[in-house]
This record gives structure tokens, sequence and C-alpha cells, in this order.
């Protein structure tokens, strides 16, 4: 797939890398040429400086071949703008965008653009996770099920690393509830676990 990215912060950078080593072509466009040196060094996609509601901008960044975009900068107003533009000026198949005011995403969606709202998810998994000592909550995000399932550390798991964990097709390790009551996203960083720690798992239903 060809796949634009807008926006090359923690987000963008993070999925440009991914969908990169997956085989996909990707770009991205950020107003930030210093941004870029956020992707990895063997990244292989193009780089685009400028303004993503910018058309001319989008067009030298290839979102007129592009299967799919995502609009992830930090910027709630700017993702819509450059959603819409994929989607209605461009025709692209599948547009994306990141929408962090909790007040804004149902009004967004409404326009037909695939949304996700990290701040909503992050506080409803959070709940979840309290809750429901060891048992399961299901969320419904963005038209998709996503079933969060909290367990109390296996003593198999004690001193290993988050990435040592054999996960089940199509599930994550979403976060890790501390001792102290922390709940700390898990995001691939170096974490050693401990015996009082809890395991948040994350799976598409």
């Amino acid at each position: 797939m060809n796949i634009l990215i807008i926006g090359c912060g923690r987000v963008g950078s993070e999925l440009a890398a991914l969908f990169d080593r997956r085989g996909h072509d990707v770009s991205v466009v950020d107003r930030r040429s210093e941004n870029f040196d956020r992707l990895p060094g063997d990244f292989g996609g193009f780089t685009t400086v400028g303004v993503p509601i910018d058309q001319d901008i989008l067009r030298k960044a290839g979102i007129e071949t592009c299967d799919a975009v995502c609009a992830v900068t930090t910027d709630d107003n700017l993702n819509i703008m450059a959603a819409q533009l994929a989607e209605e000026v461009f025709k692209v198949p599948r547009v994306f965008a990141r929408i962090s005011d909790v007040d804004k995403v149902d009004v967004f969606r409404g326009f037909g653009i695939h949304t996700v709202c990290p701040t909503r998810l992050t506080v409803d998994a959070a709940c979840a996770a309290i809750e429901d000592v060891n048992e399961q909550a299901t969320l419904n995000i963005d038209h998709n099920t996503v079933n969060f399932t909290t367990m109390d550390m296996p003593p198999e798991f004690v001193g290993k690393q988050p990435s040592e964990i054999e996960l089940e097709p199509d599930e994550i390790l979403f976060a890790i509830i501390r001792a102290n009551g922390t709940f700390q996203l898990y995001n691939g960083q170096v974490i050693t676990l401990g015996e009082t720690d809890r395991l948040v798992f994350a799976k598409k239903a």
C-alpha cells in the first residue's frame, strides 16, 4: 500500500517506521524538517517539509496515488482539515485522523472519517483495568470492539521484560499497573516486571 503519514511526532514517526518495516510505501509530511530525525536510520520512505493542508505539498508527498492517509499531528484542527482534503478532494480510500479533544470526536466522526481519541481510549482502558480485577472489559472504539483484560502477575513473568511475554494473535500488552497504582502505558520501553505489578492486555474482538 501507498501510505501518507501527516505529522512526524511520536505517533507519526512510530507509524511510519512500522509501515515501512511491513513493506508499505510510506511518505511523511511535517512542517518541521527536524522532526524527521525521529525516523529510524533505515527508514526507506520519503519525507516532505511543508504545511500539510497545502494541496501542492500534499501532491508533492504523493497523496494522489495514496491508498491511505493517517493525520496524526498534535493539532486536532489540522488533522481534521487534512483528513477532509484527503477524502473529499483527493478521494483517498482510507483516511484516519487522531483527535485528542473528546468533545470533538463525535462531531468529526460524523464527517465519515475514521477517528481515534487517545484521551478517551486511555481513560476508558484505565477505568476498565482498575475496576475489573482479573476480569475482562469490552470497549467500542470507532466501530471496533476491543477487549481489555487485567491479570495479576504470573510468577513465571517476574523479572522478565514485557517483550518476552508470548501473546495471542491480535493481542498486545497495553499497560502495566505498578504497585503504587501508576498506570503505565506500554510502548515497547524496557521495563522489568515485578511480582506486585498487574498486566493489562488489549485484543481486538
